[in-house]
């Protein structure tokens, strides 16, 4: 049975921090990644205030694709990527932020990029905010905590947006914003920083000031989206969820209870606003408890009902459980751990592999929002070993991935309304979560290790060739190579 569309748009992703290095590259300055220290799964990243010479910073180099890009997106179109999803660096455009003038060796720059993915009839999706914040912005105004940050992203949104506006159809606003919901959210999404030399992970958090950033943070959104109708009518805009799905551990009704309460706040919350245009009930009540007092401004619920997105694009890569009753194992995640799930495995990093729960939440995306949905983030980190011919039988990547494809094809039967799929990533780039280069995502082998050491060399591996086949055959042949 054929399931997948003639025109579903089969790729990989990246972002600009974990890729591009050239960090003060052409007039570029400082981002807030360009302040993180590498780490490690037993060691949190750390934001230094300054850069300090006894520690790696991994994005400073990462893995070149700055000065090799053609390179890397000859090697996409041999995939046959249709779709490229990337992140533009905010301080490549505007390097401190608040600038009135762009920086036109930083726009040339993604001219050139999208050029080449154009040339092989590639589509660039392009995320405006990808954990990419400028530092100057967190020094001067303590990120979006300032509404006058939300001016300045919307400088920057309107620049680039008139800039490609006949190169990028597709957009995301902002990468998972809903990590914001979390304190370990208070850097990455809002720019935040609370204190000197903190750990990501684990911040000194101050709730009111957080949740106020993140209603600036709708509000550029919002603003986002009504720009980009007025460039082109016929921009796509998308927000960006991280989902973390749960299930309860037993069938006690205070598990489900539990389950429903963080299920609202970790991952309907934000969609609710981006996608409903308004604040859900169940926030407001749950902002109340907490004792957080949000300034709205005249005029700020009319922006949000204004400016909704077209569609909602999400990340996928695991589940976990939730309960009331202590003493149960717990386990790691993306963005968030909870309690182990008897009934499924791990990755090296802890990770629960649920395929079946993609299909849940495709299923509970399309019943609460009724629009199109993106897949733009699902792979495997693992820890690639090159063979002594210099191959790299990834089996277990392309096993997981067909595992997750295969609950995408019973979504499309179910009728969701599924037009895309970004495997994260593209190629190997430095992990997000712990700065490592032994984390591999990519579907290409990047010759780096964790010290900086290696050629840059790009090889490709087992699953390079099976992601081919399953592109050419529109999703119709997953079977092994």
């Amino acid at each position: 049975m054929k399931l997948f569309p003639d025109n579903f748009l089969w790729g990989g992703a990246v972002a600009a921090n974990q890729c591009e290095g050239a960090w003060e590259a052409d007039g570029k300055k400082e981002s807030i990644c360009d302040h993180l220290t590498a780490g490690s799964r037993a060691k949190n990243r750390v934001f230094t205030s300054k850069i300090l010479p006894d520690e790696s910073y991994p994005s400073h180099v990462a893995v070149d694709f700055y000065h090799r890009y053609k390179e890397d997106i000859a090697l996409f179109a041999e995939m046959g990527f249709k779709v490229f999803r990337l992140s533009i660096a905010w301080s490549r455009i505007f390097p401190n932020g608040d600038d009135e003038i762009p920086n036109e060796e930083g726009l040339k720059f993604y001219d050139r990029v999208f050029d080449e993915c154009l040339k092989y009839g590639i589509e660039p999706m392009v995320t405006l905010s990808h954990f990419e914040i400028p530092y100057h912005l967190v020094k001067e105004y303590q990120g979006f905590s300032d509404r006058k940050v939300i001016d300045c992203f919307e400088r920057y949104v309107r620049c680039v947006m008139t800039r490609y506006k006949d190169k990028v159809k597709y957009w995301l606003t902002f990468n998972e914003i809903n990590f914001a919901t979390m304190p370990m959210g208070n850097l990455e999404v809002l720019g935040i920083m609370n204190r000197e030399n903190d750990e990501v992970a684990n911040p000194l958090d101050d709730i009111n000031l957080r949740f106020q950033a993140l209603h600036h943070v709708f509000l550029a959104s919002a603003r986002a989206v009504i720009a980009a109708k007025e460039i082109n009518p016929d921009f796509k805009v998308g927000c960006m969820i991280a989902h973390i799905t749960m299930y309860p551990l037993t069938c006690r009704p205070e598990d489900m209870l539990l389950l429903q309460e963080l299920d609202h706040i970790i991952n309907d919350f934000c969609a609710d606003v981006q996608v409903k245009g308004r604040y859900p009930g169940y926030a407001l009540r749950y902002l109340e408890e907490k004792g957080v007092n949000l300034t709205f401004e005249p005029g700020d619920e009319a922006v949000l009902r204004k400016g909704c997105v077209d569609f909602y694009s999400f990340s996928y890569y695991m589940s976990n459980c939730v309960t009331t009753e202590e003493g149960h194992t717990t386990t790691l995640g993306n963005l968030l751990g909870g309690v182990k799930n008897p009934y499924l495995e791990a990755t090296q990093w802890g990770w629960q592999v649920d395929p079946k729960g993609l299909l849940y939440t495709l299923n509970k995306i399309h019943d609460r929002y009724q629009v199109p949905i993106f897949i733009v983030e699902n792979g495997l980190g693992a820890v690639d070993v090159r063979d002594e011919n210099g191959c790299i039988h990834d089996d277990y990547r392309i096993n997981y991935l067909r595992q997750h494809i295969c609950e995408m094809e019973k979504a499309i039967h179910n009728k969701v309304d599924l037009f895309g799929y970004t495997v994260w990533s593209a190629l190997d780039i430095v992990s997000s979560g712990t700065g490592e280069m032994k984390k591999r995502y990519g579907f290409i082998y990047v010759d780096k290790d964790d010290e900086g050491n290696g050629t840059m060399e790009r090889f490709k591996k087992k699953s390079f060739y099976w992601y081919k086949k399953v592109i050419e055959s529109n999703g119709g042949d997953l079977a092994d190579i």
